[in-house]
Formats: structure tokens, C-alpha cells, sequence
């Protein structure tokens, strides 16, 4: 693990990150967890909602890509209908993923799955098909998911349920 290379690369998001997102680094012994609260984006179904992010950095970042999650559930064709809120995102692939990328453009295209999510990619197939073809009822359950999980402050799950 570079501790150098997570140091600059919080340092970078701390001081500029992404429009609506707030990062923090919870536990003073652990610069590899990071809790990012995001405001949902305006002009989507999840503006009025605020969500809790884990960015997990493993043994071998950069070469390896982070692991991130949603601590809040959100209804989404892109993240796990429960409580893991495991992401899909294309650059987070081992495949894709590439040393050079900034965390600060890493948290920025899980921001974007808000405003677009990818419904050619999904995780939960049901919820990708109701964003192409049923926009009216994903939007009202993608809202009462908002009025359900995401107002008032985010929750983190404990540092034991992060081992």
C-alpha cells in the first residue's frame, strides 16, 4: 500500500471534491476508510436526499482499485437492492481500472451515476428495466427509497462491520 499516494489522494479530495460531496476520514489509525457524504444532484430523483459512501482502499492501491459502497440504501439500476450497496461502475472493473486515476475523478463518476445511471450495466436487472421502460414508476420508487433512507445525516456502518 503507498500511504503516500492515499495521503495526496485525500489531501486532493478534501480540498476539491466533487460538487456535493463531503469527505472525511473516520478513524485517525486507518487512512484506508473514508466516509463521503453526498447531496443527491439536483434535477434527479435523489436531489433531496443525502447518501453515506465507504471508499475502501486496499492492501495494494493503487494497483488495485478501491472498494466502494453505499451505506445508504438508494434504488438505483447501478447498486445492490440491499443493505451491501454494492456499486457497478465501469472504472471500478479490475479490468479497467488504472493506477493514474485520481480518487477525486473515481468519486465524481460515482456521483454521475446519480445524475445518469447506466442501465446497460446494471447489477439489478428489474430496476434497469423500469429506468428504460417505466421511468414514471422508477422515479416514484427511487423517491420513496429517498424519503425512506436518505434525509437527515447518513449512517456508517461501524468499523467492525468494514473487516
Amino acid at each position: 500500500m503507498s500511504s503516500k499516494r492515499i495521503a495526496k489522494d485525500f489531501a486532493n479530495c478534501s480540498a476539491n471534491p466533487p460538487a456535493g460531496m463531503t469527505i472525511t476520514m473516520p478513524y485517525e489509525d486507518d487512512i484506508t476508510v473514508w466516509h463521503v457524504t453526498l447531496q443527491g444532484p439536483a434535477d434527479t430523483v435523489y436531489a433531496k436526499g443525502q447518501y453515506g459512501i465507504v471508499v475502501r482502499l486496499p492492501d495494494n492501491y493503487p494497483f488495485k482499485p478501491p472498494v466502494i459502497t453505499f451505506a445508504t440504501r438508494i434504488y438505483h439500476p447501478n447498486v445492490t437492492n440491499d443493505s451491501l450497496g454494492n456499486i457497478c461502475l465501469a472504472m471500478l472493473k479490475t479490468d479497467n481500472w488504472k493506477p493514474a486515476y485520481p480518487m477525486v475523478n473515481v468519486l465524481e463518476a460515482v456521483r454521475n451515476l446519480l445524475v445518469e445511471p447506466q442501465p446497460d450495466d446494471p447489477l439489478e436487472a428489474r430496476i434497469a428495466d423500469e429506468y428504460r421502460n417505466k421511468r414514471d414508476v422508477f422515479d416514484k420508487e427511487a423517491a420513496q427509497y429517498v424519503a425512506r433512507y436518505a434525509t437527515g445525516a447518513p449512517k456508517f456502518p461501524d468499523r467492525s462491520a468494514l473487516a
